[in-house]
């Protein structure tokens, strides 16, 4: 009896993808499953051809030899024979899950230790220039007296008789076998008889480690330093995970940043705003002379270029940028209202306030607009 078109078999086209595949491949096989359709030979078959299909469209080079020559291409390359279950648990666990079969045990050895995070403060003035930091972290650290092992000195886990070392075992379930975690050893693949005194068979123990962090200059909020293999000792004598040490700077009395640059408010006088002057700033530097011309108006920026932050990846330093704001007198004495009310008198309006003039202007016009 000739075999079907594998292509038919699966319900797809030549120019399936490897996503379109799996899905016709897993419609297929959930439909015949042998679960599903007790002591039904048909239905067996079927899934036996389904089965040998996708191991062979799911192949790139079985697939191009199939395409070519058909199925005297690929006799011979099948896992356990035409339509037989060798290299099934494979295939099916790859479009399933590990559930039924397609998974492999413990791997890889002990598990990594548990990455942790610490969040550092720092001064602004620490972020720019740089800093070495002491910091405190409370984490779990191979055990010193059974060097990890959760053995008492002297002795060792033995292998687990229940699943042989691999910390897992195998059910029948119907037609497929179920992997599940070893309830003996717990997953660890190994048991420990006689435990370490100090950590309880853990084989780590609480410990609260003081580290020095270097923080490079230019640092900002959000900004992290990795310290490897400064993070959790792992389980049954695992490698340890990494410390994420997150900066956050804290907010500053006179200056703002954002990226490279810097911003801060300058107040100024009336009597400076109107006849200019110069004053002094505060940089990260140190001082620095600002002139400030006649007429100045609040919000009208003034760049010291150079004064900001050198980015931590490198380049050029930003800039600090001066706002000034006008600051009106307060608490006047009677004197020093009359002689502004004097000095009100002197001024002209379109001469002297082109801003407010233009304002009101705009105003009436508005209003004029709208009764129309």
């Amino acid at each position: 009896m000739s075999k079907r078109d594998y292509y038919e078999i699966l319900g797809v086209s030549k120019g399936a993808d490897e996503k379109e595949l799996k899905k016709a491949y897993r419609r297929v096989a959930m439909k015949y499953h042998p679960d599903r359709n007790p002591d039904d030979k048909e239905a067996e078959a079927k899934f036996k051809e389904a089965n040998e299909a996708y191991e062979v469209l799911s192949d790139p080079q079985k697939k191009a030899a199939y395409d070519q020559f058909g199925h005297e291409g690929v006799e011979g390359q099948m896992g356990g024979g035409a339509g037989g279950f060798g290299g099934f648990s494979d295939i099916f666990g790859d479009v399933f899950g590990d559930i039924f079969g397609g998974g492999g045990g413990r791997r890889g050895g002990p598990a990594r230790g548990s990455d942790l995070r610490y969040d550092l403060e720092l001064d602004l003035e620490d972020a720019v220039r740089g800093t070495t930091v002491k910091i405190r972290v409370p984490t779990l650290v191979g055990c010193d007296t059974c060097d990890g092992s959760g053995a008492k000195p002297g002795s060792k886990p033995q292998t687990c008789g229940t699943c042989g070392g691999v910390g897992q075992v195998r059910m029948q379930q119907g037609f497929f076998s179920v992997q599940q975690t070893c309830p003996n050893c717990r997953g660890r693949g190994t048991i420990i008889s006689d435990p370490c005194g100090s950590c309880h068979g853990a084989g780590r123990v609480e410990q609260t480690k003081t580290l020095s962090v270097k923080v490079p200059p230019g640092v900002d909020t959000g900004d992290r330093i990795r310290l490897s293999g400064e993070g959790e000792a792992g389980p049954d004598g695992g490698p340890p995970g990494d410390l994420y040490v997150q900066v956050v700077v804290k907010e500053h009395e006179l200056f703002q940043r954002d990226g490279r640059n810097l911003y801060c408010e300058v107040p100024i006088s009336f009597v400076a705003a109107a006849l200019g002057g110069e004053l002094e700033v505060p940089t990260l530097d140190g001082k620095v002379k600002l002139k400030i011309p006649a007429e100045s108006q609040t919000g009208k920026l003034f760049r010291l270029r150079g004064k900001g932050v050198t980015p931590v990846r490198g380049g050029a330093p930003g800039d600090l940028l001066c706002r000034v704001v006008v600051e009106t007198p307060v608490n006047l004495t009677g004197k020093q209202k009359e002689l502004l009310q004097e000095f009100a008198g002197t001024l002209s309006e379109k001469k002297n306030s082109p801003r407010q003039t233009g304002w009101f202007e705009g105003v009436k016009n508005f209003f004029g607009d709208m009764k129309l």
